[in-house]
This record gives C-alpha cells, sequence and structure tokens, in this order.
C-alpha cells in the first residue's frame, strides 16, 4: 500500500523542507525506516501544526485555528510502499521503532470526475456566461483581473481554452508547479479533463491568472493515465501556500479548483484507523486544507458524481460518497445543476463524512463549452460545476481580496445568496441552493457602504 509518513525530524531539517529555497531530500529526513520503500522522487514536505487559541483544546480540530509552520511545530510528510502482508504490523510498530514517527496516514489514489455519461448537452457556456451574470460581473470590474487561479487537474491547453472562448487566455507559468516525474510544459498539455476545468473557470473570470498544475498526470504502478495519488495534491498544495504567502497581504487573493477525489474504500485506511483519510479530519491533507483556508486561499472541490439518478460507475462507498477534503469544512463543496436550474442525476448528495452539510451549493454543469473530449460533448460532472463556482469566485476576489472577506466570510455569502431549491433552505441535493450573482453583487455592494 502506498503510504504518507508524518516525521518530526530535527528543527533543523524541518527548517530546511519548509523554505522554499532550500532542498531537502527523503533520504535527508527519514533515511533507515524499516519495512518501507521509500520513493526518493517525492520531495518531502512541510506540515504545519494547528495551534488552538489561548485557552482552547489543544485535542480539537474544531475551533477557529492558526498554523504554524515553525521548526519547532511543523512536520514533515515522505511517501513510500509497505507490502499489504507487512501493513499492519509496521504501521503499529513504526513509532516505536522510531520515536520521529508521528503516523502513518493513506494516500489513496484520486481522480477526475467526469459524468456517467450519455446524455447531450444542454444549452452552451453562454447560457452559463447568462446565468451567472457575467456582463454583470464585468460592470462592476469583477473579471478576475490579477487573481492567482490554480486549476489542479490534468493540464491544461491554453491555446485549445483561447481558440473556444474567443479570447486570450492568462496563464501564470512561473507559478505553475508539476509533480515529480510529470514532465511538460505549463499550458501545453494534451487536451483534456484539465482543458475543460480551465475553460469553465473562464466563463466568469476571463481575467483572472491560470496556474497550471497537472497533479493528475502522476502515475503509481498499474495506474492509468488518469489517476494520481494523494500525495501528490499535498505536494501541489505545499506550493501553493508559498504563493500565497509571497503576495502582499493587503491584496491577497488565491482560488483553487479541484475536480478530483476518492472514489473507493479500497485504497484508503479503515474509517476509525489514525491513518484514514476519507473520515479523518486530521489527516495531513486535509490540515493543510485548513491552513491553506486560514492564510488567504479559497478552496473549491467538486462534490462527485455518485449521485443516487445515475452514479459513476466508479463509486464503491457504500453511502455518504462526498469524502475527504471533497467535504472539507474549510472548502466549498460544489454540486451539479444544468442550465434548467435542475440538479443532474450524477451530482452527489450529502451529508459529507467530514462535515455534513455538503454539498454548499450547485453550480452550472453539462453544457457545451470546451469541446475538450469532442464537438458534441458536453463539460459535465460536477468536474465542470465546479470550475464554473471557482470563476465566479475568483470574479469576485478581483476587488475583494482576503483581507477585505476572509474565505469564511465569502463561503458564508455564497451560501446565504444562493437560490434555494428547497422548502428547508438546506438540503442534501443542492445544498444551500443554486450560486446567484445577482444577490452576490447585492449583498458586496451592502458590504462595501457598511465598512466605508
Amino acid at each position: 500500500m502506498r503510504v504518507l509518513i508524518q516525521l518530526r525530524p530535527s528543527p533543523d531539517l524541518v527548517a530546511a523542507v519548509a523554505d522554499p529555497g532550500q532542498t531537502a531530500t527523503t533520504a535527508d529526513v527519514a533515511d533507515g525506516l524499516p519495512g518501507v520503500e521509500l520513493d526518493s522522487a517525492f520531495i518531502p514536505v512541510a506540515v504545519p501544526r494547528p495551534v488552538p487559541p489561548a485557552g482552547g483544546d489543544p485535542l480539537s480540530l474544531n475551533q477557529p485555528l492558526d498554523f504554524s509552520l515553525a521548526a519547532e511545530d511543523a512536520s514533515v510528510l515522505v511517501r513510500g510502499t509497505i507490502s499489504d502482508d507487512e501493513l499492519a504490523t509496521r504501521v503499529t510498530m513504526l513509532p516505536m521503532i522510531r520515536p520521529d514517527v508521528v503516523g502513518v496516514f493513506a494516500d489513496p489514489v484520486i481522480e477526475s470526475s467526469p459524468t456517467c455519461g450519455g446524455d447531450p448537452p444542454v444549452g452552451d457556456w453562454h447560457d452559463v456566461e447568462r446565468l451567472i451574470n457575467a456582463a454583470g460581473l464585468a460592470a462592476e470590474g469583477l473579471d478576475g483581473a490579477g487573481v492567482a487561479l490554480a486549476v489542479l487537474d490534468t493540464g491544461i491547453n491554453a491555446a485549445h481554452v483561447a481558440r473556444h472562448l474567443g479570447r486570450g487566455v492568462t496563464l501564470d507559468a512561473e507559478r505553475s508547479w508539476n509533480p515529480a516525474g510529470v514532465a511538460g510544459r505549463p499550458g501545453e498539455f494534451e487536451v483534456d479533463h484539465g482543458t475543460m476545468c480551465a475553460f469553465d473557470t473562464l466563463i466568469g473570470a476571463p481575467q483572472a491568472s491560470l496556474i497550471d498544475i497537472p497533479v493528475l498526470l502522476s502515475t503509481r504502478p498499474g495506474g492509468s493515465a488518469l489517476d494520481g495519488l494523494l500525495s501528490d495534491a499535498v505536494a501541489a498544495f505545499a506550493h501553493l501556500r508559498t504563493v500565497l504567502d509571497a503576495q502582499p497581504a493587503e491584496s491577497r487573493s488565491l482560488v483553487i479548483s479541484n475536480s478530483w477525489g476518492s472514489f473507493s474504500p479500497a485504497w484508503d485506511f479503515p474509517v476509525g484507523h489514525p491513518g484514514n483519510y476519507s473520515d479523518n479530519a486530521a489527516h495531513p491533507f486535509n490540515l493543510i486544507v485548513a491552513s491553506l483556508d486560514r492564510a488567504g486561499a479559497d478552496v473549491l472541490f467538486a462534490a462527485g458524481n455518485c449521485g443516487r439518478d445515475c452514479k459513476d460507475g466508479r463509486c464503491a462507498y457504500p453511502d455518504r460518497p462526498i469524502v475527504g477534503a471533497n467535504s472539507h469544512p474549510r472548502a466549498l463543496s460544489i454540486g451539479g445543476v444544468d442550465v434548467a436550474n435542475e440538479r443532474v442525476g450524477y451530482s452527489s448528495q450529502g451529508p459529507g463524512r467530514l462535515t455534513a452539510r455538503k454539498p454548499d451549493v450547485c453550480a452550472y454543469t453539462h453544457f457545451s463549452g470546451s469541446k475538450a473530449f469532442g464537438e458534441n460533448e458536453p463539460d459535465s460532472g460536477t468536474s465542470a460545476a465546479c470550475p464554473v463556482a471557482a470563476g465566479l469566485v475568483a470574479a469576485v476576489r478581483t476587488q475583494w481580496p482576503s483581507s477585505r472577506l476572509s474565505p469564511a466570510q465569502l463561503r458564508a455569502l455564497l451560501r446565504r445568496t444562493a437560490e434555494d431549491r428547497s422548502e428547508v433552505g438546506f438540503d442534501f441535493d443542492y445544498g444551500y441552493g443554486i450560486v446567484d450573482t445577482t444577490a452576490i453583487l447585492a449583498a458586496l455592494r451592502r458590504r462595501a457602504k457598511s465598512v466605508a
């Protein structure tokens, strides 16, 4: 089984891992772990320590938290493989043999979330442009200009996106990042799922600066060309933390679109195991998501395509399929509706596993747009809905950086202004409802007046 091993080495080594200007190798940090085949290609990643408020419970993650990357606080992750026959014994024995080992965590396969397919597109991207009131956003000067928008997927083909949008695309090659072993230049990857996602972000935020992170192109032995490992997403988020920290505090804005997730418990430790990912807020990736939110990033995840009416064939969770970071309380989980405002049958329903009230809101999908999969194929799945919502968030961030409107405040605004599709407010089909740009703009105007 592929695993992430969390260690607390010497403060000097922690500092070297946490400093983007230095390079510490897996051998530097974790040489000699018995029974573990370490992956030397994986660059160790620093994990911040959650810091509770004064008087807070030091063991609880369900409270306001800061996150410290100080050498005396942070820990380090490395990646390796433990034989399935020895897994239970090694997980128990490693902390006894090596006191610097904090824990052993699942490194599940992550895959993109296309639709279960078959149905033709419902409307096109111009319908989505109208429904999210892109003209109204532009009239307010909210077009994503200057906003960093990271697409973690299979890589972007910027020329294809520009051709089908009919306008130029801003690609930030300098801040883009490839996992170890993934070759290719930012914006020049094959047309695929990531190109669709990039196209859909720019419907609402045409001037945003795309950061290309082809995390799903990393491969495992025997894996397909369209799956990766959660450890590469861990490393990608660590890179994005350096992107965020380099921005001036007063204008900080980073939107992270993630149209992928874990489909099966077979690649995870069982629920209740300390190394579990799906239900464990203390898994290192879930901690890193929380730390990015705290630092000022907007993190969005597709809710997934395990809805009861048209379930993706890969869905192997018997219930509650919105798992791990896709259900994170400090991320936006996005369900899908068509341009007639009806939930698409494959959009996963809650409750979520890390927090019950998921999805948060729904955005548009199953429309003709990027043509990434062929002339007559829709941009589909919650994979399309998530970047549509990410583009809307990026548009808002044009004039509302996290210093003016924190990620938590923006999440609350999106939920509060959503068009309710039920009689009870929140429901597990639509979340709080469908994103409503007109209501968002009205709320932002009121907020601007109140703080003027």
